[in-house]
C-alpha cells in the first residue's frame, strides 16, 4: 500500500527493473480506478498484480535502446509510471511525420489513484515531451480510451489535440474506441503541412 503523501515533491527518474512491482500496481490500479463504468468489469477484475510485474519485466527486458521508461515517485514510492517510445503503426502514422523526424508513441503514462491530480502525471508527461524532443522526434502521440473524459482533459491541458483518427477495438467482447491525440515538438512540425 502507497504511503507518501501525494503532495510531497516529485521525482521523475528512469524505470529499473526492480520498479517493476510498483509500476504494476500503477497499471492495475490505475487501469481499475480509470476505467471503471468504461471497460467490462469482469476483466478490470481480472488483472492480476503478479502477472502485470512479469510482463513489465519482460516488456523492459526486451525494450530497445529508443523505448523509453520512467517512473515519478514521491517520498522514494514509486506513485506514477509512462514509457514512449517510436510509433508503433506502419499504417495510419501521424501527420508531421517524416523519415529525418518520425512521430514518438506515448505508449501508456498510469499513476496511482490517490495521486492523481497531484501533478505526478504531469510531471512525467512533461518528461516524455521532453524526451521525446531532445531524441529528436517531431510529435508525441498517444491513444486515450475516447470515453475517458479525464483522460482526455490532462492530455489536451499538456498541449496535445485529438488529429482527428479514431480506431475501434475490441477487449473482452466489448468493441470500444480509441482517439489519438498529438503533441508537436518543433516549431518546424508546426509548420509542416499535414498529411493525413
Amino acid at each position: 500500500m502507497d504511503t507518501s503523501p501525494p503532495h510531497a515533491p516529485v521525482r521523475v527518474r528512469p524505470m529499473t527493473l526492480d520498479d517493476v512491482t510498483a509500476v504494476a500496481a500503477c497499471r492495475v490500479r490505475g487501469w481499475q480506478h480509470a476505467y471503471a463504468g468504461i471497460v467490462p468489469q469482469a476483466y478490470l477484475d481480472r488483472m492480476d498484480l503478479a502477472e502485470e510485474a512479469e510482463r513489465r519485466r519482460a516488456h523492459v527486458t526486451k525494450a530497445g535502446p529508443r523505448v523509453v521508461n520512467l517512473v515519478a515517485e514521491r517520498g522514494g514510492q514509486v506513485v506514477a509510471w509512462a514509457c514512449f517510445g517510436p510509433y508503433r503503426e506502419t499504417e495510419g502514422v501521424p501527420p508531421h511525420s517524416t523519415p529525418e523526424r518520425p512521430v514518438a508513441e506515448l505508449y501508456t503514462l498510469y499513476a496511482l489513484p490517490e495521486h492523481q491530480g497531484t501533478g505526478a502525471g504531469r510531471a512525467l508527461m512533461t518528461a516524455c515531451l521532453d524526451g521525446a524532443r531532445a531524441a529528436g522526434f517531431a510529435a508525441l502521440s498517444m491513444w486515450v480510451l475516447k470515453e475517458n473524459a479525464v483522460a482526455r482533459r490532462f492530455y489536451e491541458k499538456a498541449g496535445s489535440a485529438w488529429d482527428g483518427a479514431e480506431e475501434p477495438f475490441e477487449l473482452d467482447g466489448a468493441v470500444l474506441a480509441e482517439v489519438r491525440y498529438v503533441s508537436l515538438l518543433s516549431a518546424a512540425a508546426a509548420a509542416a503541412p499535414s498529411r493525413g
